[in-house]
């Protein structure tokens, strides 16, 4: 590591505001990419697929004609299962069966009940007509993110799931083909960035507009679904992705240390922060960093993280710990404890909780079965996890008898007067018996 991690203690009088200048990373975007962003979207939503041609050749070193080149026929992405390596396609249907079991348990049902007049009251559970899925490409394949956005769609019963993925130099690895095939994918586009997320917001002349947007993608992705929402629904607009490990000195440090560093190297901006009570496990965990850290593939990423918003923070006692997770409200969070469950209950903020020693954070982003998009930023106070819930939407039923009208449309007309609204009033109040109305 070019750099130590840094190690706080919460008894320091100036912690606090150091704890929340590490974890402020500026999540704002750039003024150029907001700028930038704006004028793709509105000149998609303007020119359609010749807009869509023309941005996609210019980002992706692509030279196609006609926007009906970025579609994928369906035997060709389907094809794909059979071309990835055996024990990566017994991976991917692995963990899909797992997502997808996972996901069903979500499944909101309709319902409805009459009240004591004999209203029916209830709420009608629906499925969004068109959802679309965007998956990063370029510099790296995320079949993880395929089958994590597309499973929960299919299950709540999305009737057509459409998926964009870039394709730079006209590029797709065979493993994100696979996973949309195994994942139930509808229709897939080869392309990406502001451009592909205004398509989907306002349709072009082959790409249909869908209802809502999921999925991580660049900065400029992020922008654009930040301006598109409105128009569609969006799962979140993330920041760089975050953990928090709770420990209580029972793990062995360098089970610790390299959970740190799988959050780490996802890129520079990722924070991974270690809380313990045990000082000699903190001085553990943070000499297994210096030297695990040279020894990873993406060692510079994960060193550069490391050191500009890693921490390992010493506190008194677990409960100051769990204080601190609450406050912090993270995106992934371990409690790495004896007895985890034990502490369960004091966990008030955090989008996913691994429970014990064994289980890692890195196994709920591929397989374990809840969903890896997850609120980060501390959004975790007020959001959660991406899930079946997202792709259905809910429609409140009241159905009024001659008779229990009675009561309500009397109460609805009082209320209205107070409120000055007499046309809502007159209008409950032609519900009522003459005899009701006069009185």
């Amino acid at each position: 590591m070019t750099q130590s991690i840094t190690r706080l203690a919460a008894s320091e009088p100036d912690f606090i505001p150091r704890l929340d200048a590490l974890v402020d990373r500026g999540h704002e975007l750039p003024a150029e990419v907001l700028i930038g962003a704006r004028d793709i979207v509105a000149d998609v939503r303007r020119r359609g697929d010749a807009a869509l041609v023309e941005y996609t050749n210019r980002f992706d070193a692509r030279s196609i004609r006609h926007a009906a080149e970025l579609e994928l026929a369906p035997a060709d992405w389907q094809a794909a299962v059979a071309r990835v390596d055996g024990h990566v396609r017994t991976a991917l249907e692995a963990a899909t069966a797992r997502i997808r079991s996972f996901h069903e348990r979500q499944l909101q049902t309709s319902w409805c009940y009459h009240d004591s007049d004999g209203t029916l009251l209830g709420t009608r559970i629906t499925a969004l007509d068109r959802a679309g899925v965007y998956v990063p490409g370029g510099k790296a394949a995320y079949p993880s993110s395929v089958l994590m956005n597309i499973i929960p769609a299919k299950v709540a019963g999305v009737p057509e799931v459409i998926m964009v993925v870039p394709a730079p130099g006209g590029r797709l690895e065979p493993v994100v083909l696979a996973a949309a095939a195994i994942a139930g994918a509808d229709r897939v586009f080869t392309v990406g960035g502001a451009q592909a997320v205004a398509a989907l917001a306002w349709g072009t002349e082959t790409i249909p507009a869908v209802d809502k947007i999921t999925g991580p993608g660049n900065a400029w992705v992020a922008a654009a679904k930040s301006m598109v929402f409105g128009r569609v629904g969006i799962d979140m607009v993330a920041g760089p992705s975050e953990i928090v490990i709770v420990s209580d000195g029972s793990t062995d440090p360098d089970w610790i240390a390299m959970d740190l560093c799988s959050q780490a190297e996802h890129d520079e901006q990722a924070q991974a922060i270690l809380i313990t009570p045990d000082a000699a496990h903190a001085d553990a965990v943070i000499a297994a960093l210096e030297r695990l850290v040279p020894t990873l593939e993406r060692h510079t990423i994960v060193a550069q993280s490391l050191a500009d918003f890693g921490a390992v923070i010493v506190v008194e006692d677990l409960d100051e710990a769990l204080a601190l997770v609450n406050r912090l409200a993270p995106e992934h969070l371990e409690l790495a404890l004896t007895e985890p469950t034990a502490w369960l209950h004091r966990v008030r903020h955090a989008g996913a909780i691994f429970l014990g020693q064994h289980t890692a954070e890195a196994l709920g982003d591929y397989c374990a079965g809840p969903n890896h998009v997850l609120p980060t930023a501390g959004t975790a106070r007020f959001s959660s996890p991406l899930g079946v819930y997202d792709f259905q939407k809910r429609s409140s039923l009241i159905g009024c008898s001659p008779r229990s009208v009675q009561r309500i449309a009397q109460q609805a007309s009082v209320l209205a007067r107070a409120e000055g609204l007499t046309a809502h009033a007159r209008s409950a109040e032609y519900r009522l018996k003459p005899s009701v109305a006069e009185g």
